[in-house]
């Protein structure tokens, strides 16, 4: 969730509009002992309530999904509207089913019914971004990336903090509705506590404690930004030729030690770039004191892959990184959905999947682990890279072309996004995108330099790499979201089978 006005997450607003949907649930709810109505049951209004209230929330959260549809996909306008409203209709089902078990089963005590609200929530959030290969964008835990909840990512990560975020936005309502005395002054306090104790961490600078053994030595990046739009980025003389251009020099004249490109700089196959173009890039990096990490899309005629070649001295073959969480549409057609992408003039589609936790690009004692555009919205996938302390990244790389949005909110989230995984993991995120955002992220979450979006030019900053593994890394490496998972649905199965027991 996040302001529409100026992109920038608010957390008290994502806690104020869960209060107020607590508050519309809770006013369903039947009270103790009473008899059942005739009229339609509370659970059927609570679960419309619940779908009206994350409908109109993840329409206003990827409305720019219209964009890509309809200015670049060609695709009708009533049309790219109709399918942005489906898609946030269809994932609100998690919501309103959640929303529905609330009013159905909630208890009496206003912690036990916090705590069932969190879990359902969090199953939502987690269903969400998990079931049919996911679509995560804009969890509710993003709006916290600058809030005191933050300090909360190194241990529990994004749907932690929504889970936390919920149980404190359903404290205070169900307390103000239903407790008097020390049953107020309960909930009240614990809802302050988990509010308030990250706040005061906060203010000490963070956990775990940023202590000087953690630094891995800095290396200086120049992040290249083609701001080739998106109208133009595959037409032949047009876009194809400027990149070609720009990005040709940019890597033949940089002085820095690591080169980036953003996601798909050379927007051709190797086999169709000019003559000696890919090779001309290998040789000017195969001696001396620098590298370069290039994005373009891979393939044989056969299959292909969105995928980043790494150059660097003294290598026979360049390193090779391809994109493991495709983008259903963009990068690959679910079945039965052909027929809807016909409709739409986006190129380069069906790619292949990279395997999960791909070596790192490792140069000048940094081992830097990439990640393409989409895929830095699944922090469990990024956690496989850190199974091993000694062999975990020391700085994250995203590369991104944002450019199918235009100019909108998307580039806000998803530089929320990276920074909330720069938070899990402690862990500096470099971005080197198209239209923007191309930042440095440092360890802390925090934006340390940042190139001007929709611009064409080259960001040059010094990174410095982290070691060590945070609460979150050390437990998502080994066992995924499955914790999350498994601790929601004990409590919601607990709550459902003692509510049961209990009538």
């Amino acid at each position: 969730m996040a302001a529409p006005w100026n992109g920038q997450p608010l957390w008290w607003l994502q806690l104020l509009s869960l209060a107020a949907l607590v508050w519309q649930l809770d006013a369903l709810r039947p009270a103790a002992g009473a008899a059942p109505t005739a009229g339609p049951r509370p659970w059927r209004a609570a679960g419309l309530l619940g779908w009206v209230f994350a409908t109109a929330w993840l329409c206003g959260t990827f409305w720019w999904l219209f964009i890509s549809m309809h200015t670049y996909g060609g695709l009708p306008a009533p049309l790219a509207a109709v399918a942005v409203f489906a898609l946030a209709a269809a994932l609100s089902l998690y919501y309103a089913l959640g929303c529905a078990l609330y009013v159905a089963f909630a208890p009496a005590s206003p912690l036990r019914a916090a705590a069932f609200f969190a879990a359902l929530w969090t199953l939502a959030e987690l269903l969400r971004g998990s079931w049919f290969t996911g679509f995560p964008w804009g969890a509710g835990g993003y709006a916290h990336v600058e809030g005191p909840l933050a300090v909360y990512a190194p241990w529990v990560g994004v749907y932690g903090i929504g889970a936390i975020a919920a149980g404190i936005a359903t404290l205070v309502p169900l307390a103000m509705r239903h407790a008097r005395g020390r049953a107020f002054a309960l909930p009240v306090g614990l809802a302050l506590v988990l509010f308030g104790v990250p706040a005061l961490i906060a203010l000490a600078r963070g956990v775990p404690a940023d202590d000087a053994a953690r630094s891995r030595g800095r290396i200086t990046v120049a992040l290249l930004q083609g701001n080739i739009p998106q109208d133009e980025k595959f037409i032949p003389g047009g876009g194809i030729a400027t990149a070609l251009q720009w990005y040709g020099e940019q890597l033949r004249d940089a002085d820095a030690p690591l080169v980036i490109t953003p996601e798909t700089a050379l927007p051709l196959l190797p086999s169709q770039l000019p003559p000696g173009y890919l090779e001309a890039i290998a040789a000017r990096y195969a001696s001396g004191t620098q590298a370069a990490i290039v994005g373009l899309p891979m393939g044989d005629g056969r299959s292909y892959s969105n995928a980043v070649l790494g150059f660097r001295p003294g290598e026979a073959a360049p390193y090779r990184y391809e994109k493991h969480h495709l983008v259903p549409f963009g990068e690959f057609i679910p079945g039965l959905f052909r027929w809807f992408t016909d409709m739409m003039n986006i190129p380069l589609g069906d790619f292949r999947s990279g395997g999960l936790a791909q070596p790192p690009f490792v140069w000048l004692g940094q081992r830097i682990a990439p990640n393409i555009c989409y895929e830095d919205l699944f922090g469990d996938e990024i956690g496989a890279n850190f199974r091993s302390a000694e062999e975990a990244p020391t700085v994250l790389l995203n590369v991104s072309n944002i450019a199918w949005f235009g100019d909108s909110i998307a580039i806000d989230q998803h530089l929320a996004i990276s920074r909330m995984r720069a938070l899990e993991f402690q862990r500096p995120m470099v971005r080197a995108t198209n239209t923007g955002a191309t930042v440095v992220i440092d360890h802390r979450g925090r934006v340390t330099h940042e190139l001007p979006r929709l611009t064409r030019g080259v960001l040059k900053a010094e990174v410095e790499g982290r070691g060590g593994r945070t609460p979150f890394a050390v437990w998502v490496s080994r066992l995924g979201l499955w914790p999350l998972w498994g601790l929601a649905l004990a409590v919601v199965a607990a709550t459902i089978v003692r509510r049961r027991r209990s009538a």
